[in-house]
């Protein structure tokens, strides 16, 4: 039998910004595809209109780029399987409700909302915590099963609403193997009569899904364990509808958890303990709420997919940081766990600051001449590759390399007050002023001359390392603790760090 191509889709709904959690599921589908030389569908899952929200899909398309995930087919790029939005795929959907209904699979319904609550109420009344019309309550309900043919017919000819749904069999194991969870066995008795094409003429996720799959020729559908209690669902309708040899794969990622606790990730939690739960800045359309972005906050894509690709999988190893095509190789669906992955915001900057690290202040440069800019501080290239190499093992973020080491551009106009009342004492001003002078004699001002300098000074002056550098540092920098005083001073230049120890003479006050 000849081995089916990969084909996996990514199909968010376009209600609103997408939460780490779906980029994550887009990755693990991206990350399968691109393992088994297969195909990364994007598939824009908007049947229910009255969730869309504006400018959602945009949003979502951006985000993938941002995350560096190709789409091979998609509404942005095109392909042969389109369209890609599952509204203006609408026509084709009715032909597969009319065959589950010729065929007896599923039959029309004629309730009111009021005829359904009804019919809860009496249901919760009788002592049932979860009612649903189901094989049981539909026999009391008004549908064609119920109603003579001529009268289904009638209403249908007068155009009155209504839906199609399901018709759920009695008593019946429903089973599949999920690649990750194993062989999951459902009774239908727990089911209910689901809707599948809806009065406004649009079919409900659960038929879309399952057609769409189908005609795009998907071979594995990796998506959340939210949709876990839909699949015996879509199991039934691959065999209503005749495609049991081209149902796809499933597998059903864990969640992700708050890092507090139990229960899924949230826009909430990120708002509460401080951290973005969406790849990108987002502003709500409607209501102009701003949510902030992994991007925006400067974080590298890089480092944010691997920080998403621990959330659940593992590779075996010890090896944390990948790069793309790293994960690419190594990832594997029997990898990924059945429990949920808790969020650990700690880590994630850790991730990132493994990649800042792994740049050279060449490739850092150009990031922080920008961030420079905005504050009208101007430097040439070479020294921002230089401050940028030294400062970098001290940074979480390339806007840390500033804020850490203004000083590098400006002289500093205040000092550390906690450093000034601690080691600053009375004979400070003139041990710095003879260290100045002795600096101000060295006809070499690299790193290694200042720190035989300085320690032939300490020699000299029987002095400990305290009683010295303390003042030094907070004489050139302002600041109490910062990286080696023998690189800052070398990369500043003799002319400027003597010039900064004398304002400093004049103008440190005990």
């Amino acid at each position: 039998m000849e081995q089916r191509r990969v084909r996996v889709r990514f199909a968010p709904s376009p209600t609103g910004p997408l939460h780490m959690g779906g980029v994550r599921t887009a990755l693990y589908n991206y990350l399968f595809a691109k393992k088994h030389g297969g195909d990364f569908l994007l598939r824009i899952e908007d049947t229910d209109r009255s969730r869309y929200v504006s400018g959602a899909e945009q949003y979502i398309v951006d985000a993938l780029a941002w995350c560096q995930m190709g789409i091979d087919e998609g509404a942005s790029v095109g392909g042969e399987n389109g369209p890609y939005r599952q509204s203006e795929r609408k026509p084709m959907y009715k032909q597969y409700a009319d065959q589950l209904i010729e065929s007896g699979y599923a039959y029309y319904a004629f309730d009111t909302p009021e005829e359904l609550n009804e019919m809860r109420e009496r249901m919760k009344s009788a002592g049932v915590a979860s009612p649903q019309y189901n094989a049981v309550t539909r026999s009391g309900m008004k549908n064609s099963l119920t109603l003579p043919a001529e009268e289904v017919q009638k209403r249908l000819n007068a155009n009155e609403k209504h839906v199609i749904r399901i018709k759920m069999p009695r008593n019946e194991d429903v089973k599949f193997e999920d690649v990750i969870r194993g062989w999951v066995s459902v009774n239908t008795n727990n089911l209910d009569d689901k809707v599948l094409f809806k009065s406004d003429g649009m079919p409900t996720y659960h038929l879309a899904n399952v057609v769409d799959d189908y005609l795009m020729n998907i071979s594995h559908v990796i998506r959340g364990e939210e949709w876990l209690p839909s699949a015996p669902l879509h199991v039934l309708l691959y065999q209503y509808l005749g495609w049991d040899t081209h149902m796809p794969k499933f597998a059903h990622l864990p969640l992700i958890l708050r890092p507090d606790g139990n229960g899924k990730l949230s826009k909430r939690d990120g708002d509460r303990l401080g951290f973005p739960v969406f790849p990108t800045n987002w502003t709500n359309p409607e209501t102009g709420e701003k949510s902030s972005g992994y991007r925006e906050r400067g974080y590298y894509p890089e480092a944010f997919n691997n920080m998403l690709a621990f959330l659940g999988w593992n590779p075996g190893t010890t090896k944390e940081l990948f790069t793309m095509d790293e994960l690419i190789e190594s990832f594997s669906l029997d990898r990924v766990g059945r429990a949920g992955a808790k969020f650990d915001f700690d880590k994630t900057n850790w991730f990132n600051q493994q990649y800042l690290r792994k740049q050279s202040g060449e490739e850092l440069a150009p990031q922080l001449k920008p961030l420079l800019a905005e504050v009208g501080l101007v430097a040439d290239d070479s020294y921002v590759a230089n401050v940028c190499e030294l400062m970098k093992e001290r940074a979480t973020f390339v806007k840390d390399i500033l804020k850490e080491g203004r000083y590098f551009f400006e002289a500093p106009t205040s000092y550390d007050e906690k450093t000034i009342k601690k080691k600053w004492k009375e004979s400070t001003p003139e041990i710095i002023t003879e260290l100045r002078d002795l600096l101000g004699s060295l006809n070499s001002f690299d790193p290694e001359s200042i720190g035989a300098c300085f320690k032939i000074f300490l020699e000299e002056k029987g002095l400990g390392f305290g009683a010295v550098m303390p003042g030094f540092r907070v004489s050139v920098t302002g600041l109490g603790a910062g990286a080696s005083m023998n690189e800052i001073a070398a990369l500043l230049g003799k002319d400027e760090v003597l010039k900064r120890i004398n304002i400093a003479l004049k103008t440190i006050k005990k």
